[in-house]
Order: C-alpha cells, then sequence, then structure tokens
C-alpha cells in the first residue's frame, strides 16, 4: 500500500478500520455464494503499528458439499482484495 500520509491513528480509529474491513470482506463474500451455502466464515482483521499502520486480512471460507462448482478460495481471494480496498479509503478520509 502506499504511504498515505495520515496521522497516527486512535484505538477508536483503529476499531473502526478493522470493523469497515471485515464488513466490506463479509458483503463481498455474501455478494459472491448464498449465506445458505456458507458452512464457515471467519475473518480475521488485524492492525498493527501506528506509522506506518499494517493492516493483515485474514478470511476462511469452507462452502457446503451443494456448492462444489463455487471456488471458494477464489472468493476469499477477491474478499481480501476489497478489503484492503476498503482500508486504504478509510485512510485516506483521515489525511
Amino acid at each position: 500500500m502506499d504511504e498515505l500520509g495520515i496521522p497516527e491513528l486512535s484505538t477508536k480509529q483503529t476499531e473502526t478500520l478493522c470493523a469497515t474491513a471485515e464488513s466490506a470482506a463479509r458483503k463481498h463474500v455474501f455478494s459472491k455464494v448464498s449465506s445458505k451455502m456458507v458452512d464457515r466464515l471467519d475473518i480475521s482483521v488485524e492492525a498493527e503499528g501506528s506509522k506506518p499502520v499494517n493492516v493483515i486480512v485474514e478470511i476462511n471460507l469452507q462452502l457446503a458439499s451443494e456448492a462444489k462448482d463455487i471456488d471458494a478460495e477464489s472468493i476469499a481471494a477477491e474478499a481480501t482484495k476489497v478489503a484492503h480496498k476498503a482500508i486504504e479509503n478509510y485512510l485516506r478520509k483521515l489525511k
């Protein structure tokens, strides 16, 4: 991610950042596959440091056996990209 020149994040801003990324990832997953087809969805967003802030997004998606034709890995990878974009957008608003 590019250096955005943002101020040091407060605890509240860090929490909002993580929640924003998690929400964006979850929305993306459910836009691609019905919630009935999801056996397990774990989304972890961790922010470390302050300047620069490093954000780690991990998504574990397991689909029901009926969804065997759907590529869970690619959906999880797309959702990770969407989460990182949401993070970037949030941080740009803080500038």
